[in-house]
């Protein structure tokens, strides 16, 4: 029976996947091979010998001690595009929250006298709420990937124009313009979402200088990652009314209560639905691997799937990336029947399976060359 530990709260699909013949999924596991969680952080926490594998039931991994766990030859999985649909269509909602003025007109009519007027008052005092529409709009999307597509796909159906950069792709069939250029996004756009990791390379990239690039009045929407936007500039920007309104899903101290700046409480990815999905996504990962050895959105081992095809598998990871497969091929020698490989970073990751069951000698040679080896 496997144990995989639960760090937060799941769905309770992942039992559908995760079956209690083979697996048993808790929340206090003594000897868990595997770790499924969403947003608790891993930084501090000191996880058990035990676990060969951690699967994040989201996309985001900001909390997993990525380091860590390749020097450990433990794979971390995430669930790129499980959530996807739900965070469109919050981009949608932020869309029309920073075009329309809707925030500020639902909390005024909160505090409105209840004298029996309430209609006058509102007729009165509706014309300091006068938004502006989207349709004829061009949206500029930094980050084309799951949620990014949908994300154009679903403003073009509202009459949006839509500008893109994403250096990761050359084309696309969207009826859309694709720039090579960010600084082209930053220049053409009245609305800008952002859809892109937190690298060193992303990090405060919308700061003074790309906001002196924008158009005077432009919206700036972050379901991302706060780190994307520098906090003192953005908020200089809409002193200024350089920036028309900012509308974030990260919310911190130093955002709180600045006006024309909209914070959501991260709920990009909070529905029913999307948390099924990353948690389907995520078990089907696991299961896979800790069955098959392989590997689907790990973010620190490479992607290597291998039909079965011998009476064992081994799979082996090394830091040896010259050598690993030809000295685990020497050492299997005559019971070899299938070996493949793949590498990421200083990873090399191998799939051998076997004519017959592999002996003690030969297993602790592996062992003895690699980080970490298993037989399934």
């Amino acid at each position: 029976m496997k144990e995989i530990l639960k760090l937060n709260e799941i769905s309770s699909k992942v039992n559908d996947i995760l079956t209690a013949d083979k697996y048993t999924v808790s929340t206090d596991c003594k000897n868990p091979e595997a770790i499924i969680l969403r947003s608790f952080s891993m930084h501090e926490y000191d996880m058990p010998q035990s676990v060969i594998a951690v699967a994040r039931a989201g996309a985001g991994v900001n909390n997993i001690p990525l380091d860590k766990m390749t020097e450990k030859g433990v794979c971390v999985f995430n669930t790129p595009g499980a959530n996807a649909n739900a965070v469109k269509e919050l981009v949608l909602f932020a869309l029309l929250l920073a075009s329309r003025r809707l925030y500020e007109g639902i909390c005024w009519t909160q505090h409105l006298e209840k004298n029996g007027e309430v209609n006058k008052q509102v007729e009165k005092g509706k014309k300091a709420f006068v938004g502006q529409e989207i349709y004829g709009k061009t949206l500029g999307i930094i980050g084309l990937g799951a949620i990014g597509k949908l994300v154009a796909n679903a403003v073009l159906a509202l009459g949006m124009k839509v500008i893109a950069y994403d250096p990761f792709v050359k084309s696309t069939d969207l009826n859309i313009e694709l720039t090579e250029d960010i600084n082209e996004v930053y220049k053409n756009s009245d609305y800008i979402t952002l859809h892109v990791p937190a690298t060193p390379e992303t990090k405060n990239s919308i700061n003074k200088d790309t906001i002196a690039m924008m158009k005077d009045g432009v919206n700036i929407i972050n379901l991302a990652r706060a780190e994307l936007v520098n906090n003192s500039d953005i908020k200089e920007a809409l002193a200024s009314k350089k920036v028309g309104k900012y509308v974030t899903d990260l919310p911190c101290d130093e955002i709180l209560g600045v006006e024309n700046l909209i914070t959501i409480p991260h709920l990009g990815a909070s529905t029913g639905e999307a948390e099924d999905n990353c948690a389907v996504m995520a078990a089907n990962q696991l299961k896979d691997y800790l069955e098959n050895g392989n590997i689907v959105n790990s973010v620190n081992f490479p992607k290597l799937q291998a039909a079965r095809s011998g009476k064992c598998r081994i799979t082996v990871v090394s830091n040896d990336l010259d050598n690993a497969v030809s000295q685990v091929s020497v050492l299997v020698n005559k019971n070899l029947k299938a070996i493949t490989s793949a590498t990421r970073g200083n990873i090399c990751y191998i799939i051998a399976d076997l004519e017959e069951e592999i002996d003690n000698a030969t297993l602790e040679s592996i062992k003895a060359i690699s980080v970490k080896v298993r037989v399934l």
